[in-house]
């Protein structure tokens, strides 16, 4: 008997159907013909505990720190003993395996770490699937390729998971033990992911404490031109009083140029006018689905993930939602037309966009060579019974479909005017923008354009006509969002000084992954390290107090980048999986005694000091999380 073990149940029954012969399902299987199908539920397998290295262990203490398994061992997951029981009865009769896990590393790591786990000795084949059509997943079928190519790429996952286990467990139990010296007794759980995200927004809080605003003073004068009339704006000289970005901070100049300017005449020295065309934005990824849905309807991106798995596997109206991708197969251009027929039949409004759409255009959205693991999400053709949805499920299943119907729509035509009139030896610039076809557009906003500027030609003379300085005060930073703190995880490079540092976490996947990103922050809310604020995510005190008693390496995005090169360099055969983890624990056991218990009891005293504070509030998960999980989990 041949054994396909699946990542999922959903590529399973996409393997099976794809299979000769009439599927015939058992508990946890699918049997068709001389092949069995059997599915993991992402990974059924965790780092063990400390205690079950060294009994010794299980009691937190400083001098048994850094705990370092010499043989490393797995445990099944609780809620996944009865899967992995079907798979070792399979796995005895089994004359060959077929390793059908997602194809990236952590997909690698998965299924292989199973197979190694129940100890099986016969050939091992790799099933690489990206799209669950049925004309792929049979190609797919028909190229089988040797398991031990992807050897290295298993390799570095699993350092992955190890590395993660260590420094997870590690800094965790010595920063509660000192936690403890310094009179705190709960858990402070430190992770190579979520304590950077906490960062993230402890140093965003903090900017925004500290932020000293200071006034500012635009001067617009309005300019009477060949062909009507416009406002432009003051570019003052370098040599006047400008802060930072350019603003005028001292009122003066602009008193004094104003009473100058009405009746003054110039001309128009500089003039840039062109076309644009912007194609549709792309389909979703599960990250860019959260953003967009946060912004839209308030959505946690945790509700967000929760909505997709219903419309996924409970009501079947879209594809896999947990993906990193935003493009899809070129092989779902042809079907795209009866799955959006299909998908809009029972709404008006997605009646109305399926009604101006185009099957005859294609966008960029259809690529093969961007597709990965997974394509971006789309609308599987099913009929939405929208009675049987929730308003949030509607709204959500909305966001997808018009995302891929976008891709039937015209690009948006723009002309856009860019102009900078010369008035008393001093610029002043305006700009405007007019529709030439709004294209995809109205699907996704009906607000007003600003107005377009006049028709202008190059050195044609103006007038000034009224004049006003404006007094304006700068701004703190906006705090983050849901729909902004996926944003920054996503584009975490941007928060790096370091050019090399910032290119890794450029090419990769930033911090987190699409299907771990709602958890990070939702796991930071239950541990007291976060609230919300209506929309906005603050820091609690006791978030606070965490992170500047940490290491700053800790709490900054530079170790993942450094680690995704390591890795990186481990599945191209061109760095050793022992040498990365030795260079962590020398980097760990300098960690380890950075942990000082009277900085940790200063940035703690506040948080402990107040009722009410939210270091008094969370009692409930401190006790939740005295029993320190495993951090060898599945990243996606």
């Amino acid at each position: 008997m041949r054994l396909i073990i699946a990542e999922k149940p959903s590529l399973a029954r996409a393997i099976a159907d794809a299979l000769p012969g009439s599927p015939k399902r058992q508990e946890g299987a699918i049997v068709c013909g001389d092949t069995t199908v059997t599915w993991c539920l992402g990974h059924l397998l965790e780092q063990s505990p400390p205690e079950a290295y060294d009994p010794a262990d299980k009691q937190w203490r400083l001098d048994r720190l850094p705990i370092v398994p010499g043989t490393w061992k797995l445990a099944p997951r609780a809620k996944a003993r009865g899967q992995l029981a079907v798979i070792r009865k399979l796995i005895k009769q089994a004359t060959s395996v077929v390793h059908a896990g997602d194809p990236d590393r952590e997909g690698q790591l998965l299924v292989q770490e199973v197979i190694e786990h129940l100890k099986y000795r016969g050939p091992v084949t790799r099933l690489l699937i990206s799209d669950l059509n049925r004309p792929a997943v049979s190609r797919a079928l028909a190229k089988l390729r040797s398991n031990q190519e992807f050897q290295p790429l298993f390799q570095a996952a699993q350092a992955r998971s190890r590395a993660d286990w260590l420094y997870g467990i590690n800094l965790t139990r010595a920063w509660t033990l000192t936690g403890r010296q310094a009179g705190f007794d709960g858990v402070l759980s430190v992770g190579r992911v979520q304590t950077p995200v906490l960062g993230l927004i402890v140093r965003r809080d903090n900017a925004i404490r500290d932020f000293k605003p200071h006034p500012f003073y635009p001067l617009w004068v309005d300019l009477r031109v060949e062909k009507g009339q416009l406002r432009a704006w003051w570019a003052p000289k370098e040599n006047q009083p400008l802060d930072d970005q350019g603003r005028l901070i001292d009122r003066t100049p602009a008193d004094a140029l104003s009473v100058q300017l009405p009746g003054a005449t110039g001309q128009l020295t500089k003039l840039d006018q062109q076309e644009k065309r912007q194609a549709p934005p792309l389909p979703y990824s599960l990250s860019a689905l959260q953003v967009d849905a946060a912004r839209r309807f308030g959505l946690s991106a945790q509700m967000v993930l929760d909505i997709c798995q219903r419309l996924y596997e409970q009501h079947k109206l879209i594809t896999y939602p947990r993906s990193d991708c935003r493009y899809l197969p070129e092989e779902h251009l042809a079907l795209a037309q009866r799955s959006l027929t299909g998908a809009c039949q029972n709404d008006d409004t997605l009646r109305q966009w399926l009604n101006g759409a185009d099957f005859t255009l294609r966008s960029k959205a259809w690529n093969d060579k961007q597709v990965g693991a997974h394509h971006a999400l789309a609308p599987t053709g099913k009929p939405a019974d929208f009675s049987q949805l929730s308003a949030t499920e509607g709204h959500v299943f909305r966001l997808v479909v018009r995302n891929v119907m976008a891709q039937f729509y015209r690009p948006l035509r723009t002309f856009e005017v860019k102009a900078e009139f010369t008035l008393l030896n001093e610029a002043f610039r305006a700009r405007g923008q007019s529709i030439l076809d709004p294209g995809w557009k109205p699907l996704f906003t009906t607000k007003e354009e600003a107005p377009p500027l006049p028709s202008l030609t190059q050195n044609e003379r103006c007038q000034a006509q009224d004049v006003g300085v404006e007094e304006k005060e700068t701004r703190p930073p906006e705090p983050f969002t849901d729909a902004s703190l996926i944003k920054a995880m996503m584009n975490i490079g941007r928060y790096v000084d370091d050019p090399n540092v910032r290119k890794t976490l450029r090419d990769t996947d930033g911090l987190g992954t699409e299907a771990t990103r709602a958890g990070i922050i939702e796991t930071l809310v239950q541990r007291g390290y976060l609230v919300r604020q209506q929309k906005a995510l603050r820091a609690t005190k006791l978030g606070s107090a965490l992170i500047a008693a940490l290491p700053r390496a800790v709490s900054t995005p530079e170790r993942t980048a450094l680690w995704e090169q390591r890795l990186r360099a481990i599945s191209e055969q061109q760095d050793d999986p022992s040498a990365f983890q030795h260079a962590l624990l020398d980097d760990l056991r300098a960690l380890l005694n950075q942990s000082d218990a009277n900085k940790l009891r200063q940035s703690l005293q506040t948080a402990q000091g107040e009722t009410g504070s939210p270091a008094k509030r969370t009692s409930k998960a401190r006790k939740s999380f005295t029993k320190r999980k495993s951090t060898g989990g599945r990243k996606k």
